[in-house]
């Protein structure tokens, strides 16, 4: 197949270029392709005529979306929205990406796909959005929502990600304050990419959750990566408020992967398993 992977460069990206290798892969990097920029990017893709568009180009600081809606819409929403007309015009299957953050975390039991969304703040309202955009616009899609993504390429936006960062705050000797009241599900790029690979052969489109199984809080998370590596940091569990991000998480946003089982795909690895893999695979553990 001939797929065209906007942010090539990116966590997912990077691994998603390495695991549809077999196939016709056309890497697209920001900012030379701009999904904003919507002559442009329609240009660039009726060119190179894709069988299949997987775009992981998103505007996901948080934080700073609160400060930026403006941005945060035009990248999340409205550039999707553009996307899917012109994948749709190509006869082509769009890939995109959500999020965990667009329910509200009452439900206290994983969400499947049927579970109605409440997002809490800019970011996850714009990522709502988009989702809304693709499912009304486009013919043929597979729509992803993840949680908790790291990977071995550096995030052109977000920088480090959070297993990377925490290693480092401690290896500078550092102390670490981690919310240990919002509960998620740690999920390795290079094993969603696997899993997307299975999912883009088969003509079951529509809404997936997609994440490794299990759950833990953020401290939990960072508890056991240094478990792994053998190391006791300073580490301190804080709640929400305590820690004062200027978005509002939900406090519960663990996704169950319903749909993918009902199809048949390779069942996800616990968090954990897959936590010790990318360790070993950055050679943080021999």
């Amino acid at each position: 197949m001939r797929i065209v992977i906007i942010g090539a460069d990116g966590q997912l990206g990077s691994d998603l270029v390495r695991t549809l290798r077999d196939d016709e892969v056309l890497p697209l990097y920001y900012p030379g392709f701009d999904i904003t920029q919507v002559r442009k990017a329609r240009d660039v893709l009726r060119h190179l005529r894709p069988d299949i568009v997987i775009s992981t180009a998103a505007y996901h600081r948080v934080d700073d979306c609160e400060d930026n809606p403006r941005e945060s819409f035009l990248v999340n929403a409205i550039a999707v929205r553009d996307l899917a007309f012109t994948v749709r015009e190509l006869g082509a299957v769009l890939v995109h990406f959500s999020t965990d953050y667009v329910f509200d975390g009452r439900k206290r039991s994983p969400y499947v796909e049927e579970d109605p969304p409440h997002p809490l703040n800019v970011y996850a309202v714009s990522k709502l959005a988009g989702e809304f955009f693709i499912r009304a616009l486009a013919e043929k899609y597979f729509l992803v929502r993840t949680c908790g993504l790291y990977g071995e390429a550096k995030s052109p936006e977000r920088g480090f990600n959070f297993v990377d960062r925490v290693i480092s705050i401690d290896s500078e000797g550092k102390p670490l304050r981690v919310v240990n009241d919002q509960w998620v599900t740690p999920t390795a790029s290079a094993e969603l990419a696997e899993k997307i690979s299975q999912l883009i052969r088969t003509r079951h489109f529509g809404l997936y959750h997609l994440t490794n199984e299990g759950e833990c809080t953020w401290y939990q998370f960072a508890r056991e990566i240094f478990s792994l590596l053998g190391r006791q940091p300073r580490l301190e569990g804080v709640d929400s408020r305590t820690f004062g991000a200027r978005a509002t998480r939900p406090l519960y946003s663990v996704l169950e992967n319903k749909r993918a089982k009902e199809i048949g795909l390779s069942p996800f690895r616990p968090w954990p398993e897959a936590l010790s893999s990318y360790l070993r695979k950055k050679g943080y553990l021999t």
